[in-house]
């Protein structure tokens, strides 16, 4: 009633197409108000039916205020006011100028993909002169890098020219899973299927599991394209029938030679973003771009775009319009800021903070404020950080320079009080003490020997000898407990006492102090 009401119509109305409609939906009653032949109360005269009656037509007409109180039509919309709204179902390779200029200069095939040598040697396994038995293949690889247009012709240079499927787990369900694996049924005797299904780290379990009937017997071949690292995301059942293949982000050259194919590209490239105007790109405007994408060609070819329409509009300005030279400024313009590849919850947050620890357990101060700075520009917690900092201090300095705890404790106080962004130099201020201070792992190991000595049952896990207990009653002190004990503050000599168990007496745990020698 009310997105009736939103509408335009009023509420008696509103109330009789619905009740003529069944209640179906909103959409349906509009439908059923723009089909009638309106009558206005006041007059006898007869007015035809509005030449758009449908609810489409109702949204394309020009915007003009629908009558609340009558069923008496709006004008009709002159030529000139009239739009067009395209259809969302309308696929782009029919209209190119629709789609980013990414998707546009996708390589339809193998040999016009860059940066992935390692997998399209001319022995691999993608360039098998046969493909009579195709295997499932999950291909890894960060954003950009070329996932999607890989498996795309990769599916095309199969000799036997199988049925393509693409899914996309972001919005597919069992349902759509098993549509497509009953037509892969269907049409295995004359036709192979491979099923293309992208991000599929975001299928539940229950969705991996449904898969594995079809890539297990043969229905289908499984090519699918994911950002995080299977081992984390993927069931091992499906990682048993699958091989993976991991892709590299582009280097900034093989970059460069996307951006430049791009600009001279006169079907798919950037004349179709500029109106069929000539482009040229300025070679420190490619380096800069080549270079701070990050290794995302995606980013790279979106961010040309930008600066091709930036350019374009300048051009226009100055009534200089028979070619478009796009300048390093335009490029900033478009970048705005240095793009970073990096994912809080991803891999890439565990790598970047892999690489700090290692910097700073290598003693090198420099590498160490640079990971750190790579995580604060990427939006890292710096609380996060300052944790790790903490730990860092205990497990790899330890006993030879105990006040590192204090200063990485200190720091966490710090980035509490403190908050981004003044709180970076106090990261980087104990990250560099840290780095520089000497380093003892004696207090990490002898843990580590103890947890190993307790889960392995080293000794039968004794319990506590009678002399280390205490008699807080007079039950315990009659069988024993705390006898024979010696209080050090009472005894110059307590040297015969024993503090581990019988079956561990001379066990070392930890070793201590370390004869000038770094551990």
């Amino acid at each position: 009633m009310e997105q009736l009401m939103s509408m335009g119509f009023s509420r008696d109305l509103a109330s009789k197409a619905l009740a003529a409609t069944g209640n179906l939906s909103a959409d349906a009653a509009a439908d059923w108000i723009l089909s009638q032949t309106p009558s206005s109360p006041s007059t006898s005269t007869t007015t035809t039916p509005h030449p758009q009656s449908t609810l489409s037509r109702f949204f394309s007409c020009n915007s003009q205020p629908h009558p609340s109180s009558s069923l008496s039509p709006s004008p009709s919309p002159s030529p000139s006011s009239k739009r067009t709204i395209p259809s969302e179902t309308t696929p782009n390779n029919k209209h190119p100028h629709l789609a980013p200029l990414s998707e546009r200069m996708r390589p339809a095939t193998l040999d016009s993909i860059l940066g992935q040598d390692h997998l399209l040697g001319p022995n691999s396994l993608l360039r098998s002169p046969s493909n009579k038995f195709f295997p499932s293949i999950i291909l890894w690889g960060p954003p950009g890098s070329g996932k999607t247009s890989l498996a795309r012709a990769l599916a095309a240079s199969l000799p036997s020219k199988p049925r393509l499927v693409p899914l996309s787990a972001v919005s597919s369900t069992v349902r759509d899973l098993r549509d497509a694996i009953d037509s892969a049924r269907r049409a295995r005797s004359t036709r192979a299927t491979v099923l293309f299904i992208d991000e599929i780290h975001r299928f539940s379990r229950v969705q991996q599991d449904a898969l594995l009937p079809a890539v297990e017997d043969g229905s289908v071949a499984l090519l699918a394209a994911t950002t995080e690292n299977p081992s984390f995301h993927l069931s091992t059942p499906l990682l048993s029938r699958c091989k993976v293949l991991t892709l590299k982000p582009p280097s900034p050259e093989h970059v460069k030679s996307l951006l430049l194919r791009a600009a001279s590209d006169r079907e798919h490239g950037l004349c179709l973003t500029t109106g069929g105007t000539e482009v040229t790109v300025l070679d420190e405007a490619v380096d800069f771009l080549s270079v701070n994408c990050d290794g995302d060609a995606r980013v790279a070819l979106n961010a040309l775009e930008v600066a091709a329409s930036l350019a374009a509009k300048s051009a226009t300005e100055s009534s200089d319009g028979a070619t478009i030279s796009i300048t390093l400024d335009h490029i900033k313009e478009a970048m705005q800021c240095k793009h970073l590849a990096y994912d809080r919850a991803g891999e890439e947050h565990y790598n970047l903070i892999s690489a700090l620890h290692k910097s700073m357990r290598g003693s090198d101060a420099d590498a160490s404020i640079y990971w750190l700075a790579r995580m604060l520009e990427a939006g890292e917690q710096p609380l996060y950080i300052a944790r790790r900092l903490v730990r860092f201090a205990s497990e790899d300095i330890g006993l030879v320079n105990p006040t590192a705890l204090n200063q990485a404790a200190a720091c966490y106080q710090a980035c509490h009080f403190l908050g981004m962004p003044e709180c970076d130099v106090c990261l980087a201020q104990c990250v560099a003490y840290l780095a520089l201070a000497p380093k003892s792992v004696a207090v990490y190991r002898a843990l580590k020997e103890a947890k190993r000595a307790v889960k392995e049952s080293v000794g039968g896990n004794e319990g506590v000898p009678l002399h280390l207990r205490n008699a807080p009653t007079k039950l315990m002190d009659q069988l024993g407990y705390g006898k024979g004990y010696l209080y050090p503050p009472d005894h110059d000599d307590c040297s015969g006492q024993t503090y581990l168990p019988p079956s561990l007496l001379g066990r070392k745990f930890l070793d201590w102090p370390p004869d000038g020698k770094i551990q």
